[in-house]
Parts: structure tokens; sequence; C-alpha cells
């Protein structure tokens, strides 16, 4: 599917990494600006933290039939993994390039929301440094907000996932 057909109403679906398709969430990287690059690590150095890690949820992000994101969570009490937050912590994510500023970040954010909220976990951290190029207002835009805490160098934030019942994520 051509990345300019593609409509932001494509539905957006998680699928795993398999030898069939990782090379391509590998070259995703590359279609990010140098700036954008700085924010976040390669989709094969986060394949290969994943594969090595008890506490990792990772997937290919698809928008109808094309492949456009990539998004891991860290979902346990991992300390091999450096990693110490007292809920899911949004490890990685990114949306290629081409599939920026369409909506589709936001609605896979929504849809790991959603997955999380079908488990009854009521939050999901993450973190990012800041800089041009960074991701400080994507994440503002979805609710995240600063917990005062820092992870590493990077200003850590939460989004507070309501109930079922509740507002949903968008």
């Amino acid at each position: 599917m051509m990345e300019e057909a593609l409509e932001n109403t494509a539905e957006i679906t998680f699928r795993r990494v398999t030898s069939a398709n990782v090379s391509e969430v590998c070259e995703l990287s590359e279609t990010l600006s140098d700036q954008q690059r700085e924010f976040v690590a390669d989709n094969g150095t986060s394949l290969a933290e994943g594969f090595c890690s008890e506490s990792a949820w990772f997937r290919a992000i698809y928008a109808d039939e094309c492949l456009v994101g990539f998004v891991m969570l860290h979902e346990g009490s991992d300390w091999d993994d450096g990693i110490d937050c007292p809920g899911p912590y949004l490890w990685r994510f990114m949306i290629a390039r081409p599939f920026q500023g369409r909506g589709f970040g936001r609605r896979a954010i929504a849809g790991v929301a959603d997955r999380l909220r079908a488990r009854g976990i009521r939050e999901l951290y993450t973190s990012f440094g800041l800089g041009a190029g960074g991701p400080q207002k994507f994440y503002e835009k979805l609710g995240f907000v600063p917990t005062g805490g820092m992870f590493d160098e990077e200003v850590e934030v939460v989004l507070a996932l309501e109930s079922p019942r509740g507002e949903r994520v968008s």
C-alpha cells in the first residue's frame, strides 16, 4: 500500500516481530530525522534488548497492512534491564517519519492504553529527553504529566488510564 494513499482512519494493529518483518521494522529507524534519532534508539537495538528481557512486550505497528512504527513496553520489575518503575513503562516508541502527524502515533498509544486497561492497569509511564526534535509536545498532547522524577537524564511522565467505563485515551 502506498503511504500517500494510507488513510488516517486505517485500523491500527500490533503484530509480532518475526523473521518475515524484522528487516522492515529495523529499517523504519532510517526514516527519522537526525534530530529525532538523537531521542530514540534504533529499532534493531530495541529488538535486541527486547529479546534479552523477560519483561519486554514489543510489536510492529501496522495501519491496515502498512508497517508504520514500533512499540516496546517494559511490564515487569526486572532490574537486569535497568528499569525501575512502579508500573508498565513505554520503553520504546516510534512512528516512521512518512507517517508522523497523521494520528497514527496517538492511535497506537490509545491501543496500548486499551491493552493495559483491559488488564486492570491504571498508569503508563515513560520518559523523554528535552530538546529540539524531541517528543515532549507529543506526550503532553496525549495527557502524560511529569512525575517530578527523572529516568537517567530524561523527564519521567505518567499517563493516568481511566477505568473501562471512563474516558479513553485519545
